[in-house]
């Protein structure tokens, strides 16, 4: 549990119903892989990820406000669950997580190498969602176990400490 994902699919999995998380991890992870083995098949280098991956730590940084921010209540003081919301939120998260990620750039170097479109991209796309399948689990039991407000104020963190670091990390490092 290192991957920003894997710890991002642990927050999701606290909010939202987990089923909602894996599709929206699922597609994501689908077409982060699509992208990044048709790059390194049409041009068999590496992408300037620089503000690629500024984008997605500001994107991290927001995430993090929205959620310590909370749901809009309906009359009831129930949370307004919106069909796509949850698995428009996870999908968009995902996507701009893994873009210019040292995932996305080693499935870029496998396809540029090994120049086998489907068994790389069937390959990167089944080993992502199995390790942040791994993550869910692991948030749906602390989802039960912790009280509603710390794994709001967790989550908001986990977002908002990776929004960081992945920006120290462009920037300095």
């Amino acid at each position: 549990m290192g991957d920003k994902t894997q710890l991002v699919a642990l927050a999701f999995a606290t909010r939202y119903r987990p089923k909602l998380v894996l599709i929206g991890i699922t597609i994501a992870t689908l077409l982060v892989h699509l992208f990044s083995v048709t790059i390194g098949e049409v041009l068999g280098a590496s992408l300037p990820s620089f503000w690629i991956s500024i984008a997605a730590g500001l994107a991290f940084i927001g995430f993090g406000i929205w959620t310590l921010r909370g749901d809009e209540l309906d009359d009831e003081g129930e949370v307004k669950e919106h069909a796509l919301g949850p698995l428009f939120t996870v999908g968009i998260t995902f996507f701009l997580a893994e873009l210019g990620d040292k995932t996305m750039l080693a499935t870029v170097t496998l396809s540029s190498e090994y120049r086998d479109f489907v068994p790389v991209w069937i390959g990167s796309t089944l080993g992502m969602v199995l390790a942040d399948g791994l993550a869910v689990i692991v948030g749906i039991v602390a989802g039960k176990r912790l009280p509603e407000k710390t794994i709001q104020i967790v989550a908001a963190l986990i977002f908002i400490g990776t929004g960081i670091f992945t920006l120290v990390e462009t920037i300095f490092l």
